[in-house]
């Protein structure tokens, strides 16, 4: 059964930081581009940080760039987004994404959600 399952989100100041982690089971992870992506209501879901499968490219949206950092663990099947100096305008619900380039394969995992707020 394939999971992703997101952890590490919740309340914090304007100016602090978060770690997301998200932990994949039942496919085979290292095939798999892994991305996360943010929503608030009412609006689409954006994308925010890319890796690629063996970890050596890594992308950002521009509103995040210099910020967050994107990074995988391909041994514990893991993907960390480090969130720091986070904005009010951070606060979303966060989602991990598993997809094969090319492909019509991709996985999403249930979100967290964080929010920044004094």
């Amino acid at each position: 059964q394939v999971q992703l399952v997101e952890s590490g989100g919740g309340l914090v100041q304007p100016g602090g930081s978060l770690t997301l982690s998200c932990a994949a089971s039942g496919f085979t992870f290292h095939y798999y581009v892994m991305k996360w992506y943010r929503q608030v209501p009412g609006k689409e879901r954006e994308w925010v940080a890319g890796v690629t499968r063996d970890g050596g490219v890594k992308n950002y949206a521009e509103s995040v760039k210099g910020r967050f950092s994107i990074s995988r663990d391909n041994v514990r099947k893991t993907v960390t987004l480090q969130m720091n100096s986070l904005k009010v305008e951070d606060t979303a619900v966060y989602y991990c994404k598993a997809e094969v380039v090319g492909q019509n394969i991709e996985y999403w995992g249930q979100g967290t959600q964080v929010i920044v707020s004094s």
